[in-house]
Formats: C-alpha cells, sequence, structure tokens
C-alpha cells in the first residue's frame, strides 16, 4: 500500500494499492485485480478520460456527476457505485468545490464478460446500494487481502470482489422482495383482524389497492389455502377462543363472526374441529 498526500485530487491523505505480484503464480486466471485505492475528501475531476481495464468506483461520502459518452449527465450521492471501462469516454468527479469519498477496485479478465451477461446491470448507470460498515469492512478486508502481496490472497481478493459486487447488483431485488413479503404479511394481518367486522373479497382487495384476483393469489401462496377457506379458519380459531372464554351462545358466536346461518357455521366449525361448536365446548377444546 501507498499512503500519501496529493492535493490535486484530495486534501486528506489516499490510499492506493497496486498488487506486486508475479501472475503465474495466480490460480484464478479469468480475474484478476490490478490495483484499488480510498480516496476520502476527493475533489479531483476527470474529463474526457479514458481507461484500459474495468473499475468498480463505491462512494460511500459526499456527492457529484458521471457522463459517459456525452450521455446524460447523472447525479452521484453517497450510496452510489457506478463502472469505468474501455471503448468510453468519462466526465466524473465531484461537484465544484464539493468532494466525494471513494473507494476504487480495477478488474481485468475473462469473466467481466459473464457479470454483463448474466448479471451486472446497465454499466453505463450510476447504480443506489446502501454502504453500512458490514460493506465497508469487506472493502477493507480486499485491501488488506491485496497489501499482503500473496498470490493466493490477490485471488481471494479477486473472488472477493466479485461477491461484493453481485450483493450490490442483487440489493435492489433483495429490497423488492422485502417490500412484497412486507405488504404479504399487511394483507394476512388485516385479514385476521377483520373478523369481527367481516369485509367481502372486493373491499379488502379495494383497501390494499389490489384486484380480487390478486387477493386471492397472495393468500393462496402465503397460507396454501383458497381466501374463502384461510377466511373460514380464522374465524373458527377466533370461535374456539370465543366458546372457550365467554358465554355466548353458538348463534351468537357465529353471527359475531358474520355467520347469519347458524347452521352453516356449526358445519364449518364441524369440517374443521371435527366437533360441532357445543361439543367443542362442553369438551373445554378437547
Amino acid at each position: 500500500m501507498t499512503k500519501y498526500m496529493d492535493y490535486m485530487i484530495s486534501s486528506h491523505p489516499i490510499r492506493i494499492f497496486n498488487p506486486m505480484v508475479d501472475s503465474s503464480r495466480q490460480k484464478v486466471k479469468s480475474l484478476s485485480l490490478v490495483n484499488a485505492g480510498h480516496l476520502p475528501g476527493r475533489t479531483l475531476q476527470r474529463s474526457r478520460a479514458k481507461f484500459n481495464n474495468w473499475a468498480f468506483v463505491m462512494i460511500t461520502g459526499g456527492s457529484g456527476y458521471y457522463q459517459v459518452e456525452g450521455g446524460e449527465m447523472q447525479q452521484v450521492e453517497a450510496g452510489s457505485w457506478f463502472c469505468l471501462f474501455p471503448d468510453a469516454v468519462f466526465n466524473y468527479g465531484p461537484h465544484a468545490d464539493g468532494y466525494w469519498d471513494e473507494y476504487y477496485y480495477t478488474v481485468d479478465g475473462g469473466r467481466i464478460a459473464e457479470w454483463l451477461e448474466q448479471w451486472l446491470p446497465n454499466p453505463c448507470q450510476v447504480k443506489k446500494a446502501a454502504f453500512d460498515d458490514s460493506l465497508i469492512h469487506r472493502m477493507e478486508m480486499m485491501f488488506m487481502l491485496i497489501d499482503s502481496g500473496a498470490p493466493t490472497n490477490l485471488d481471494r481478493a479477486a473472488l472477493m470482489l466479485e461477491s461484493f459486487l453481485y450483493d450490490l447488483a442483487s440489493q435492489p431485488d433483495r429490497r423488492e422482495a422485502g417490500n412484497r413479503e412486507r405488504f404479504v404479511l399487511k394483507v394476512i394481518e388485516d385479514l385476521s383482524q377483520s373478523l369481527h367486522t367481516p369485509l367481502e373479497p372486493a373491499q379488502m382487495a379495494a383497501r390494499h389497492h389490489i384486484s380480487v384476483s390478486t387477493l386471492r393469489r397472495i393468500v393462496h401462496d402465503y397460507t396454501g389455502y383458497p381466501l374463502n377457506e384461510f377466511l373460514h379458519r380464522l374465524r373458527v380459531a377466533e370461535a374456539r377462543n370465543i366458546l372457550l372464554n365467554t358465554e355466548l351462545t353458538v348463534k351468537e358466536v357465529g353471527e359475531a363472526l358474520g355467520y347469519k346461518d347458524t347452521f352453516y357455521f356449526s358445519r364449518v366449525f364441524k369440517r374443521i374441529t371435527g366437533l360441532s361448536p357445543r361439543s367443542y365446548r362442553n369438551r373445554g377444546g378437547q
């Protein structure tokens, strides 16, 4: 590692990692780390810059801009990352009188083509990430491996970078999946809490701004039951609790849960529990 001051780049000490390793001793041939660095408080702007290798730049503080081949001038903020690559011209850097904190890794190898084909999103687009302490720790770990000078550690750093970039690229998918799961749980919870004020499927769907068919699919995918059957089972579970803990009649229990026909309520209850409501109460739920 080289740590030094360069006021053209930053008013803070910068770290540059240039691995001095005999490439013939490395076992991973399809991906190699050329260099890496940490530029805290970077103020340097680049105009019409060209590169011989791929580089991946992570911004953990400050803000700036990024432009490829004279295209859209994209905003860069803390929590952004972007690519630099051969055969293109780049304008990028912090805003005038501003700064950003930058980590970068320069790589070479045929493996990059697979990334582009399989999972790396549009390389000309600034991407968002959440650079929490765990991700920054991973970047520092890669620096340590590079700085060791051991060929096997340089291989490990390259593979760690691949995993790191894959995780960054898949963050939006994970967030979308998490949002979808939270929405599904919200719908299921709403159904569970609406037992004493039964709603028609269309009303419940409207509350969540979805169609009835989507509501039915959500319930079936999450519970394994059709919507109506799931509602019956929720109501029967509540009925069991009421029967054992109150003196309400079977008719009153059924009506409280939206069953206007006591005989129908009893049939549903017995189909699910194996006992009639009256027998269930008399046997203390046994």
